[in-house]
């Protein structure tokens, strides 16, 4: 069975859960690709997402207008106004799939009209949203009745859609969608081989700061204040791509006499171990991130400098209802008191694999009509 996932670049959550999905659905013997519509179409769109990338990193709180503006203009809802999508029908003619499944909710509509219209046999369509809760950030595009399945994050997610108008029957929670280790249980030995691989001291706890996909963090303002503060606490700083960054802390960890390990980008096996064994993750309130956290139990502060974005309000919401207290900080100079306090984490336990989706996909994929 052939499915092709429709994503995009815009933050870094839904082309994790898309790359995810690919390599589960492969591993079930069936074929796929992923497509991204907005990053690899008309100029407009492209230059939307990465004006949606610059908002992520540098000014937050403008999301608010821009997402509002978005959930009106209606870009993509009709497949006839849709423009520049030579590359899409491309993708469409390649891979001719039996199954279409957007994990972004801006390409929920007109995208599956268009793809519907060009396809030589039915297709089925499949919306995965991987918030985590409701809230001022989720997108009334995520509903589409007359998409095949609504597949939800969290009962929360599920609740959420249908109360917005998705046929209750066509809604399933079918759980996180992480990368493959996250599945697993945590294994001592390998666990304590991956610390070592990276030189982390396994005999002492460490602060672990997150970056987003795009470069989204306060890494030097929070080993700053830890150094002013006095904190002898091992820091594990994760850089990305940002080679720059990667030196700046590594210096600065030198001259102030800071343990600070400033990391690249780490694959899948790396994130589950340090989040296994992270005292504490400083991160953006992101839907990948904090998926991943609640995979592992990994006790969390927010980073929510420069202001909230709708969406990470959403997944705030999934921890206050869960935990008597949620800790956030707007100044990232400021965590060094909060790391006194006692800092709130949830577990939730996966299945060894994401069967509950890949069923349902295989049962649409041969469902007559």
């Amino acid at each position: 069975m052939k499915l092709l996932i429709l994503s995009s670049s815009t933050g870094g959550g839904h082309d994790m859960r898309a790359k995810a999905l690919l390599s589960w659905w492969q591993d079930y013997g069936n074929q796929g690709s992923i497509c991204r519509p907005l990053d690899e179409g008309f100029f407009a769109y492209r230059m939307g997402t990465q004006f949606y990338n610059f908002i992520q990193v540098r000014m937050p709180w403008f999301h608010h207008f821009y997402f509002r503006f978005l959930e009106y203009a209606n870009l993509h809802r009709k497949s006839g106004l849709i423009l520049g999508v030579s590359n899409f029908k491309q993708n469409l003619r390649q891979v001719r799939p039996d199954l279409i499944l957007s994990v972004h909710a801006h390409l929920n509509h007109g995208f599956f009209d268009l793809a519907k219209q060009l396809s030589p046999k039915p297709l089925k369509s499949v919306v995965f949203c991987g918030e985590l809760a409701d809230g001022p950030g989720f997108s009334r595009h995520w509903i589409n009745p007359s998409a095949n399945l609504f597949a939800g994050s969290t009962e929360q997610t599920c609740h959420a859609a249908v109360r917005r108008g998705m046929p209750y029957e066509k809604v399933e929670n079918c759980g996180l969608l992480l990368r493959s280790p996250f599945y697993g249980q945590p294994e001592e030995r390998r666990r304590l081989s991956c610390l070592r691989t990276l030189k982390i001291d396994s005999e002492s706890s460490f602060l672990l700061l997150a970056t987003g996909a795009n470069g989204a963090n306060r890494h030097l303002e929070v080993c700053r204040s830890l150094a002013e503060n006095g904190k002898e606490i091992q820091v594990v700083a994760l850089c990305g791509k940002n080679m720059v960054l990667k030196k700046k802390l590594s210096d600065f960890g030198q001259s102030r006499g800071l343990r600070i390990l400033a990391l690249p980008q780490m694959g899948g096996e790396e994130m589950f171990h340090l989040l296994h064994s992270a005292s504490c993750l400083f991160g953006r309130p992101g839907a990948g991130l904090t998926s991943e956290a609640l995979a592992c139990g990994t006790p969390m502060i927010f980073d929510i400098s420069g202001g909230v974005m709708p969406q990470e309000i959403n997944n705030m919401n999934f921890w206050n209802s869960r935990v008597e207290e949620v800790l956030s900080l707007k100044n990232a100079e400021d965590l060094p008191n909060l790391l006194e306090r006692r800092i709130p984490s949830i577990k939730i336990d996966l299945p060894p694999k994401p069967e509950k989706l890949i069923g349902l996909l295989d049962k649409l994929c041969h469902k007559d009509d």
